[in-house]
Order: C-alpha cells, then structure tokens, then sequence
C-alpha cells in the first residue's frame, strides 16, 4: 500500500515500554516523519490481518481498538477552514474519542498559527493523551514541545536522523535525542544571500542556538558511540571466531598428543617385549654355553684323573722291590720312531721318540721319560695306545688363586661385576671354598650377595662365618 502511494517503506525497530506513551518526534524531515506516522498504523492494521511486518528483530507491535491520525493539511476555502482549523478539528474528534487501547498518531503538531500558542495547545493535547493511556505519536517542529520530555512522564523525545553534510535524510529514528533545525542550512544550500544567511544566524536567541549546538553534539556523540558498537561488535565476532579456531587447534593438538603418546608407548611396549625375547634368548644360550664348557671341564678332569692314577699305578710297580726287568732287546735292532715296550714299567708300549749316548727318550701316554735302550724292544704300533689329546677350555689357573674377596665400602649395585670374577676364578683354580666379606653395616650387601649365590649352579653351598672367621660380616662360599 505503501509502495502504491509512491512511499519508500524503511524497517525501523520501535520499542515502546509501559511507561512511555507518547513519543513526540522533532526535526526538519516531514517526509520520513509521513512515513514513520503512516508506517505505524499500517503495520498495527496487517499485524492486526496477518500480514508479516517489515520491522526490524526485536520490535513490539501493539494492538489497537482504533487508530485516529492527524496527518497533512486539509485547509478547504470551500468550507472556509485554515490550516490551524484543519488540525483543530481532528484533533478534537481524538480526544473526544481515543481510549487507552488506541493510536494516536499527529503530524506537525502546534503549526498553523502563532508558535507560542501552538506550543502551548499541543503540550495540553499531549499531556491529555498520555495520561489517559494512550499511545501517540507526534511530530513538530516546535522546540518548546521538546522540553515536555522533561516535565510529563511517559513522554520520550526521539527524531528522525538528517546528514549535515548531504542534507538529505537517512530514515534512522534515534529515541531519547529531539530533532534539531536546519532551516538556516537549507537556506543556505538553496542559495539565499549570504547577508540574509549571516543576520538570521544572529537574530536566533541565544538559548535555541545552545539547544542546536547540545543536540548537535549529542547527536555527533551518538553516530561516534555507533561506530565504536560497530566495531565493537566486529572485533567481538573476530576474537569469537579466533578463539574459537585456537579452540580447535588446541583439541587437534591434544588429540595429536595423546596420539602420538599412544604410538609411544606402543612402541615402547613393543620394543621391550623384543628386548626381553632377545635376552631371554642370549640367557639360554649362554646357559647352555656355561653347561657345555662345565661337562667338558668334568670329562677333561675325569680323564686326567685316571691317566693320573695310571701313571700312579706304574710307579708302585717300579717301586716294588720285587720287580724284574724284561730281557732287554738289541740297542741296534731299535731307532728313533719306533714302538717299543719300556722293561722298567713292565712292559708298557711306547714311541722312542730320541736316541741320546745309550739312553732313549720314550714317549708312554703322556709321560716322556728316559731309560737305557738295553730296557727297550721293538714292538707292534698299537692303535689304542695313541696320544690321548684333551682339549680344555678356560684359563690356567692362578699361581697365587685368591680366596677372599673385600666388598666393604661399595655399593649394593657396584659389586656383581667384582663377585662373579672371584667365583669364576676360585672354579679354575678348583678352590673348595671362597670368602666373601663384606661387612655388617645395613645388610645391603649381604643381601646382595646372597641373591648371587641362590642364582649362582656352581655353588653348592654358602653360609655365614663362623665367629673365628668373621660371623655376620663375612659369607663363605663352597663349590661342588
């Protein structure tokens, strides 16, 4: 309907509380005030018909039993009504019948005649209005009807923003601050005389150029306020939106954390049970190494024990007084390399191994010795009396083997390393016994000690001292 009477329609937010009745607009745009009026009750009628209103989010519309406006000049010379006759008229029609569910809507209230006298009815009809309840709008140009604001509650000051600079007006209601004049600017724009310009300045009292100049500032001050809530808002919606993408890189980075810290451990986890399989492996090897070498070392020993006790043997047989050699073979008749038999030990097969001023240096088992070659005679080889060759592993012993170790004075993690050297050491030198001192002090290294020994095959045995080898602070070890 708007757009049909050649109106331009601009959504405005209106927002009008119980104890503000009258909002009483002022300032030079008649045109936007047209529109706000007409805006106004056309929006209450399509409320009222279902129709969905162009306003702004946020705006209360209220509904009305009756709408009654006093919009335009409807001077007739025909029924000899003036201008101030026009809106006298109407306006009595209101108050005789507007109640406090209606809408009032006035347009350049207080025109039409001398603008004392006008300012004076219109604050009467206004203060009529609002204490009845009644909801009104009016528009003027009047500033003695802004000062109502002041003096009647329930009446609020609001204007219709104007560009200084364009001249021209932006359709923008601002509640709270009244409307000032730029007739003067107008003026001028339209090109009246600078000297009729400059006197008009100086005729306007002194008063209503201080109104001008305040509502001048008071409106600078609001666009100043309105840039700052722009911007504002703008770095408001900015910090959101910044705190909310470093919201997210801090979950990606604590999920990227916790993930890598899951790989981690995964890891970890696995590379552990690997070194463990590894050890374990090592363990058994070095286990079965260790019973390999110490069978070796039994049968090396069994066996020189019984070419000991052979030897052993042959000696007693030397000894006896009884005993008869051979008869002796031909010294000719024998030569380097040869096997014999030796007539000093009975018989036993030998390989004469050198030739030297009438004696011979004979090989039997493992012993070399040197007898007459009249003791001597050929014989047969004999394939078991072979030299007998007895690989055995390990170290000789010690000249000076040590049979005691001191631990006193180190640490319980420092003397494995010094206890598994005195134990393999006291094994190659076939010790029965070894002795361990380390002290009474906490018992630290004692207990150490003790969980060696318990893991320890060759040990067959330990105990504490007794009390003339040193009791509690000393530990004796006994090999198999």
């Amino acid at each position: 309907l708007l757009l049909a009477q050649g109106v331009a329609v601009v959504p405005f937010d209106l927002e009008m509380n119980g104890a503000e009745r009258t909002l009483l607009i002022s300032g030079p745009n008649t045109g936007g005030k047209t529109v706000l009026l007409k805006s106004l009750g056309l929006f209450s009628a399509l409320t009222q018909s279902g129709v969905p209103v162009p306003v702004g989010k946020g705006t209360s519309i209220a509904i009305f039993d009756d709408l009654f406006a006093d919009i335009g000049d409807e001077q007739s010379i025909e029924s000899s009504l003036s201008t101030f006759s026009a809106h006298v008229r109407n306006l009595s029609e209101v108050l005789r019948s507007a109640s406090a569910n209606s809408l009032v809507l006035i347009d350049e209230l207080g025109s039409g005649t001398d603008p004392v006298e006008g300012a004076a009815l219109g604050g009467a009809i206004l203060e009529n209005l609002t204490r009845r309840g009644t909801i009104s709008v009016a528009t003027t140009h009047l500033g003695a009807l802004k000062e109502l604001a002041l003096e009647v509650p329930g009446i609020v000051n609001a204007s219709l923003q104007f560009d200084a600079v364009a001249l021209a007006p932006t359709y923008r209601l601002i509640k709270g601050i009244p409307g000032r004049s730029y007739g003067i600017s107008i003026a001028r724009r339209l090109h009246l005389p600078d000297d009729v310009i400059e006197r008009a300045e100086q005729r306007l009292p002194e008063g209503e150029r201080d109104v001008s100049a305040l509502v001048a500032s008071l409106e600078k001050r609001d666009e100043e306020l309105k840039k700052l809530e722009e911007e504002a808002s703008v770095r408001a919606e900015d910090l959101s939106s910044r705190a909310t993408r470093i919201a997210e890189r801090e979950r990606n980075v604590r999920e990227r954390e916790r993930d890598l810290e899951r790989v981690a451990r995964r890891d970890a986890r696995q590379y552990l049970l690997d070194a463990r399989a590894d050890v374990e492996k090592a363990i058994a090897e070095l286990q079965a190494k260790t019973d390999e070498s110490e069978a070796a070392a039994r049968e090396a020993r069994k066996r020189i024990e019984g070419l000991a006790e052979s030897h052993a043997s042959a000696l007693d047989v030397l000894e006896r007084p009884e005993f008869v050699a051979p008869p002796a073979g031909k010294a000719g008749n024998v030569s380097e390399g040869d096997w014999v038999t030796v007539a000093t030990l009975g018989g036993k097969k030998g390989r004469l191994l050198e030739i030297r001023d009438g004696s011979g240096v004979v090989s039997v088992g493992s012993i070399k010795l040197t007898v007459p070659l009249a003791t001597l005679a050929t014989t047969q080889a004999d394939e078991r009396a072979q030299d007998i060759r007895v690989p055995i592993r390990g170290e000789l012993p010690e000249l000076a083997p040590v049979r005691e170790v001191d631990l006193r004075g180190m640490r319980a993690n420092e003397i494995e390393d010094i206890v598994m050297q005195a134990l393999d050491a006291a094994v190659r030198n076939d010790l029965k016994t070894l002795t361990i001192i380390h002290g009474k002090g906490t018992g630290a290294l004692r207990e150490r000690v003790n969980e060696m020994l318990m893991k320890e095959s060759r040990v067959s045995n330990f105990r504490m001292g007794a009390w003339n080898e040193g009791g509690a602070g000393v530990t004796v070890v006994e090999f198999a």
